[in-house]
């Protein structure tokens, strides 16, 4: 059974939510704390998250920041606030969806299983096509190697020499294998609150990469081209 937890400080909406994902076959669990919220994460395996981003002690895009880089799970952002420029950063620091106050409990349930149903499939894909990832973020596929904590990138055993953008902009891609990113939208999650020039900028880099990385940068293996879309990463 997956569980969830409901990070959320307004009690009736958290019971809400709770009995209508409970009807739909969910383990679930609430927080109104964001500091408590934090404790249980870490020490518990939670499936999804559902994050409010008003909360006492700590708030929502905090808890998300401590997080991302340690839990490889489901997080939607939920916040009575329109502007802009909070979902940019909540998707920017790694949330998977941004959900706006009020909606409709049905809508929140589908909301999950179309998150959960797509971490199954990227996972069931990682491992039919031989990409590997260990518990300190290293990344293996075809010769490619990508140490997160080291920050390091190797080909074939040998030391490719990336600039910090560079590395940031594979990393990216890599943790988010067979997914289509337009332009803007990696230069919003790559570039976060940084991001105050041009998205062309991202051809740039991508370029770049693959003359580093690939045997033939005109017929790249690792970060493809989709044309009239954006790039992924091909496992």
């Amino acid at each position: 059974m997956k569980e969830i937890l409901i990070v959320e400080d307004d009690l009736s909406i958290a019971e809400l939510q709770k009995d209508y994902l409970e009807l739909a076959g969910f383990k679930v669990g609430i927080s109104g704390d964001g500091l408590a919220a934090l404790d249980l994460i870490q020490e518990n395996d939670y499936d999804l998250l559902i994050l409010d981003i008003m909360l006492p002690g700590l708030d929502g895009l905090e808890i998300l920041r401590r997080i991302r880089d340690v839990k490889n799970i489901p997080v939607l952002l939920v916040s009575a606030k329109k502007e802009e420029i909070d979902k940019i950063k909540g998707f920017s620091l790694g949330a998977d969806d941004y959900i706006t106050k009020p909606f409709s409990p049905g809508e929140l349930v589908a909301r999950v299983k179309a998150h959960l149903g797509n971490y199954e499939r990227l996972k069931r894909a990682v491992l039919e096509r031989g990409i590997k990832k260990t518990d300190n973020g290293t990344i293996s596929i075809r010769g490619l190697k990508i140490e997160k904590e080291a920050r390091r990138v190797y080909i074939n055993g040998s030391e490719v020499n990336l600039a910090h953008r560079e590395f940031e902009l594979l990393l990216f891609l890599a943790e988010n294998p067979n997914r289509v990113f337009g332009r803007e939208e990696i230069f919003e999650k790559v570039w976060g609150m940084e991001a105050l020039g041009d998205s062309a900028t991202v051809t740039v880099h991508i370029n770049r990469i693959r003359d580093k990385i690939e045997t033939d940068p005109g017929n790249p293996q690792y970060v493809e081209t989709v044309w009239g879309a954006g790039y992924r990463f091909r496992v």
